[in-house]
């Protein structure tokens, strides 16, 4: 037994009551299916050491076309395929400090309540800015297969016209429209979407967007920042990508030799590419850009299918302690967490080409050269997972 502020403190009891504060937008992902629960990895997960990368194995579906039944064809056996699909454990810790906190924090109020329900909120945060960071990953893998899923998982509508007559915002039919471009007859497999208030509020002006109810202890109702489109769970949260979108201008680069501070380009039936190993022999041809006037800003809206994540509460040896120093500031007390879990998008493996630590900070997660399909190889011939069974896609709007 430790104490905060002043008070006997129960690591586990903390550790208990934490995990069960109601998060509504945490659970209402959990119940939308898109996030499975996998403990049973937990096991091999929880070593400090040699436990962040494991790898678990996806079966093949069978296939091969039927032969003709005709008393006389002989028998031409097809097997399945067995894939390898690697997952990494993230961990996050963070520490607290007050200072003559306890009277403020005892003055009627339950002080340990106030601190589980700002935990439990904070490292849900967490969490959901995990999602978003893998998310960015995973549609910019640089394996030609990754770049096929993210060309085909991917509905830009910034050029057209929807239904109302409005350039580059969504309808009634984008997120349906999305759905069918990334899984075909699989697209009702889809349960959800991650969106920009933005985008929320241009599908609620239209009708299409209707928000949950939730009803508090006192009995008074509220909107939540969850809603429903076309009996798809919605999550809005403004951490969701967004970029500003502004004209740009390619004109022949007038430099003879190579300034390693800029993107060249080469031209291609009015298609500009950028240059990944300029050469000065080259430098004749580039072009470089020129950033114009504001055009637009540009909403990722990530669409997640059942099962699209599965997750691992991994945990941490010790995942609460507290400590006090009486000569700082008077007297401080502080409260340390840490957090161990595995987010692993179905179908994609995290391939650790690019981690300089035992776990993936945010900026590694969304590195293209981290993910890749899952594949497996025969005889010298690599074949990638069908990506119609990846409930992943992204909407790209103005709104």
């Amino acid at each position: 037994m430790s104490s905060i502020f002043g008070k006997d403190f129960n690591v586990e009891v903390f550790k208990y009551d934490v995990g069960h504060i109601e998060n509504t937008a945490r659970n209402e992902l959990i119940k939308s299916r898109a996030i499975v629960s996998r403990p049973e990895l937990a096991s091999t997960m929880a070593q400090q050491n040699g436990g962040n990368i494991i790898t678990t194995v996806l079966k093949g579906l069978i296939g091969g076309k039927a032969k003709n039944y005709d008393g006389s064809s002989n028998a031409d056996p097809t097997t399945t395929s067995t894939y390898r699909h690697t997952r990494v454990v993230i961990g996050r810790w963070e520490q607290w400090e007050e200072k003559d906190f306890a009277t403020d924090l005892t003055g009627g109020e339950d002080f340990m309540g106030n601190i589980e329900q700002q935990v439990a909120d904070y490292w849900w945060e967490n969490q959901q800015g995990i999602l978003v960071s893998i998310l960015k990953g995973i549609f910019n893998m640089t394996s030609e297969a990754g770049q096929s899923f993210a060309t085909k998982h991917t509905f830009d509508v910034t050029q057209r016209t929807n239904s109302e007559g409005d350039l580059g915002m969504m309808d009634m039919t984008t997120l349906n429209t999305c759905m069918q471009r990334a899984c075909g007859d699989n697209k009702g497999k889809f349960s959800m979407m991650f969106c920009h208030s933005a985008v929320a509020t241009n599908l609620e002006n239209m009708k299409l967007l209707s928000y949950l109810k939730y009803t508090d202890k006192d009995g008074t109702q509220r909107d939540l920042a969850l809603g429903q489109v076309n009996g798809r769970l919605v999550l809005v949260d403004d951490s969701m990508p967004y970029e500003d979108v502004y004209e740009v201008t390619y004109t022949l680069t007038e430099d003879t030799v190579l300034d390693e501070s800029k993107t060249y380009y080469t031209e291609a039936d009015g298609v500009y590419t950028a240059v990944d190993s300029p050469v000065v022999d080259n430098i004749g041809s580039y072009y470089e850009a020129t950033e114009g006037e504001y055009l637009y800003t540009q909403y990722t809206s990530f669409v997640l299918g059942d099962g699209a994540f599965e997750f691992t509460d991994v945990g941490a040896e010790v995942p609460y302690e507290t400590d006090r120093d009486p000569n700082l500031n008077g007297g401080t007390d502080f409260l340390y967490s840490r957090q161990r879990w595995c987010y692993a998008p179905y179908g994609i493996s995290f391939t650790q080409a690019e981690m300089e630590s035992e776990s993936p900070t945010d900026e590694e997660l969304e590195s293209g050269a981290n993910w890749d399909l899952v594949s497996t190889t025969k005889d010298g011939v690599t074949s990638y997972l069908n990506d119609k069974v990846i409930h992943i896609a992204r909407i790209l709007s103005r709104g």
